[in-house]
């Protein structure tokens, strides 16, 4: 038995020293103020009162945080669901657009963000070239408190949408050719043979790519950092992008500490309610 536990060791080991260890000395340091330049003392749940009662920059970056996954999270699931519908049939060439729609997925966020960056750009951008092509007013997508976060929420879409149209794609493949044949016999339309046959027996993947991207939307940090860096002002500063600010940029590890866990807690609480209400609406066939 001991030469089981001697194959785990490092992988055990790794699991305590570079993720269980940093988590726990993180928790702790969220009850301290424990500065990059100053001393470090025990201030309990300073931290947390202080986010929660006189911070207004954390109550912004909390709605921003809300607005961009409200955005995102209908967005590319729709999106995702439409393409899987349409690229699960065995056409000529059908592979080489799912290799086209599932590329961004595997491109580095960094690359992605500075290539949406020049497309959306005021001046020399493509999508405002294209707008003066046709006469329109060119928009400032990236310095307008109005139009930067609908930017971002957009190209984030457009990042991940591909590996939710991967599951989707698994989960219609799987939904048994005799129940479309029923429904085409007895005359239903698409729409009453989506909403009744394919929408139910693929609630399993609608639950997983739900619980994924709302995870996703919350974690968001790269295209806020390379596109918009939390601006104009404060428009874009999501959880992640503010808890980052306040670690390297003010040197504030303790509260950048408390902030994180805040977010975890947000998380953890989102999923478990996910979790509860999947016996309402997910079937599982036997």
């Amino acid at each position: 038995m001991w030469m089981g536990y001697l194959f785990i060791l490092p992988i055990v080991a790794g699991y305590l020293i570079f993720l269980f260890g940093p988590i726990v000395y993180a928790f702790v340091m969220s009850f301290t103020n424990w500065s990059l330049f100053g001393n470090t003392a025990y201030i309990g749940l300073d931290n947390y009162i202080y986010a929660m009662r006189d911070d207004p920059v954390f109550w912004d970056t909390a709605v921003n945080t809300v607005y961009f996954s409200a955005g995102l999270v209908p967005l590319n699931i729709v999106l995702s669901l439409l393409l899987a519908m349409l690229l699960k049939r065995k056409i000529w060439g059908i592979g080489l657009f799912r290799t086209a729609i599932f590329t961004p997925v595997v491109v580095s966020l960094v690359v992605w963000g500075i290539v949406w960056k020049f497309i959306f750009s005021t001046d020399g951008g493509l999508v405002n070239l294209l707008i003066r092509t046709f006469g329109g007013t060119e928009i400032p997508w990236l310095f307008s408190e109005t139009w930067t976060m609908p930017t971002v929420i957009v190209v984030s879409a457009l990042k991940g949408v591909g590996m939710n149209m991967v599951i989707f794609l698994a989960a219609l493949h799987d939904v048994p050719k005799d129940y479309y044949e029923a429904s085409k016999i007895d005359g239903a339309s698409r729409w009453e043979t989506f909403k009744s046959i394919t929408l139910p027996m693929i609630t399993p993947a609608v639950f997983m790519v739900t619980i994924i991207t709302v995870i996703g939307s919350l974690k968001v940090f790269g295209q806020i950092y390379v596109m918009t860096g939390g601006g104009p002002g404060t428009s874009t500063y999501v959880m992640v992008f503010y808890i980052f600010k306040q670690a390297f940029r003010s040197y504030e590890f303790g509260y950048a500490s408390a902030l994180a866990f805040i977010l975890f807690s947000i998380i953890l609480v989102l999923t478990l309610i996910q979790w509860k209400l999947r016996k309402r609406w997910v079937h599982y066939e036997q």
